[in-house]
């Protein structure tokens, strides 16, 4: 039986062999450096040497805090999302296979690079867990599936827990930054691929020589494209970073049994940058460390279950539908966005005439206009009768939506703007640049719990709810994962 869900406002990721004359033809026209000038160290080298070198003691309090507040969010969101088809078609495939990570919401163990696939298809279905807004968005909670499946599988601390999760989210956020993918036709899992291997290979203790391979082998087979988030939207929007999570966790394994893979990965002549991202510059000394803010801060967890660039256009929206009461006065309404917001939720024909649910919560004028009608954007908002409904399709035909080049100079945001012009002309508008749960309006602890329980619904008695979150709150004193996955089990007694 489906489970009601509330939104947020409702609620309160040779040369040995040349002849001697070729060696020194060779050498006089390829110098080597003076020593002040020698050659960096290959990028996956150096992302390895971070990883290898972040350790607890280097973490603050405020950012141990910030990993509990997105583990909860995230493990909330996956709860909720436990009774979809698509995430339980994950999970059986999953649970095929023995092991000794749990798929959450159970009983039941199966290996960790499927456990991170299943988990993370869970948290990620319904669009709700955490964002990050660099050249383009990314969800860096995808990677705790991973986290916690390869750190229960390996018998980790509580602190090496943390320490692994802050390295997934500080690679994939710093590579964000500094690489723009997306423009070249790829997906934003690429950027997983590093991430996870980084993280899952900290937890299996891997050495710096075996954290880049790990990343070599990681990224060299599973670049996706980025047709999963264009025209019509399918099942695989959602699983395509869980897939470059269970891709990783396996490079990684791989990686801990001597194999090697491609180098260098990143600056080869058919390489990451050659062939992906083109030309960047990566600087993994200034990543997150003691005295370094991590860009953990600076991830949203968002208010409502759809794409970020939609965010703030649902807050947006709500205000101009309260002012301007009868929605019948409307005879056009114009939103502004940035120009990724443009691409991916209002460039395409199909955004105006959703087929799947994964298409309606990457539309802008669906959700620009289910929330005018509604007051709210929830799980519900996307089933078929609502996003197929007549009066709504009629409504989006007033929509337009175009790029605001001021809007798009705001990086780091995703800002929208809502104008809806009345049938006398008057014209009612309002931008907003942050939503609730943004890095700038962060979420308290009861915010995240109020969301949490939305999430949850009546799955659990409030006791045992209050318990599961009293135990998550308390992860970096946890002395036993297992057990502590296994208290968020639906098919057993607390």
């Amino acid at each position: 039986m489906k489970l009601p869900r509330r939104g947020f406002l409702h609620l309160a990721a040779g040369a040995a062999a040349l002849p001697a004359v070729s060696r020194i033809a060779r050498a006089q026209s390829h110098p080597a450096p003076p020593p002040s000038q020698s050659p960096v160290r290959p990028l996956a080298e150096r992302l390895a040497a971070y990883a290898d070198g972040l350790h607890y003691d280097d973490i603050d309090a405020a950012t141990v805090e910030r990993v509990k507040t997105h583990v909860i969010d995230t493990i909330g969101c996956g709860i909720g999302a436990f009774d979809e088809k698509p995430v339980g078609i994950c999970r059986d495939v999953a649970l095929g296979a023995g092991g000794n990570a749990t798929i959450i919401g159970t009983d039941r163990r199966t290996t960790p690079d499927l456990a991170a696939f299943a988990n993370g298809a869970a948290f990620r279905y319904f669009d709700f867990n955490d964002t990050y807004v660099g050249r383009f968005s990314v969800h860096p909670s995808d990677h705790i599936a991973a986290c916690l499946a390869v750190a229960e599988a390996e018998r980790a601390s509580a602190r090496e827990l943390i320490t692994a999760v802050i390295i997934a989210y500080e690679v994939n956020c710093r590579l964000v930054d500094a690489l723009d993918i997306t423009t070249r036709g790829w997906d934003p899992p690429v950027m997983s691929l590093p991430a996870v291997a980084l993280a899952a290979g900290k937890l299996m203790k891997l050495k710096p020589a075996q954290l880049t391979q790990a990343v070599n082998i990681a990224v060299n087979d599973h670049i996706p494209m980025a047709q999963t988030r264009v025209q019509t939207l399918s099942d695989w929007k959602g699983f395509a970073d869980a897939e470059a999570a269970r891709n990783a966790v396996f490079a990684a394994r791989l990686a801990r049994g001597g194999l090697t893979g491609p180098a260098p990965i990143f600056e080869g002549q058919s390489g990451f940058f050659k062939q992906v991202s083109g030309p960047g510059d990566v600087d993994p000394d200034t990543f997150g460390r003691r005295d370094i803010p991590f860009l953990i801060h600076r991830c949203a967890i968002k208010p409502y279950p759809a794409v970020i660039y939609t965010q703030t256009a649902i807050v947006a929206a709500i205000e101009v539908a309260r002012e301007v009461g009868l929605l019948d006065r409307i005879a056009a309404i114009e939103i502004a966005t940035t120009q990724r917001g443009y691409q991916r939720t209002g460039s395409e024909a199909e955004k105006w005439s959703p087929k799947t649910r994964e298409t309606a919560d990457h539309s802008l004028p669906y959700i620009t206009a289910r929330a005018m009608f509604d007051g709210d954007i929830t799980n519900d908002s996307f089933a078929p009768e609502l996003f197929g409904d007549p009066r709504i399709l009629a409504f989006m035909q007033k929509i337009k939506v175009s790029e605001d080049p001021n809007l798009t100079a705001r990086v780091g945001a995703a800002p929208t703007r809502v104008t809806a012009i009345l049938a006398d002309g008057q014209r009612i508008s309002r931008e907003v640049d942050y939503a609730p749960g943004f890095a700038e309006r962060p979420m308290n602890r009861s915010e995240v719990e109020r969301k949490f329980r939305g999430n949850v619904g009546q799955r659990w008695p409030r006791e045992r709810t209050d318990a599961i979150l009293q135990a998550l709150w308390g992860l970096d004193q946890t002395d036993d994962l297992s057990l502590l996955l296994g208290r968020l089990s639906m098919q057993t007694k607390p």
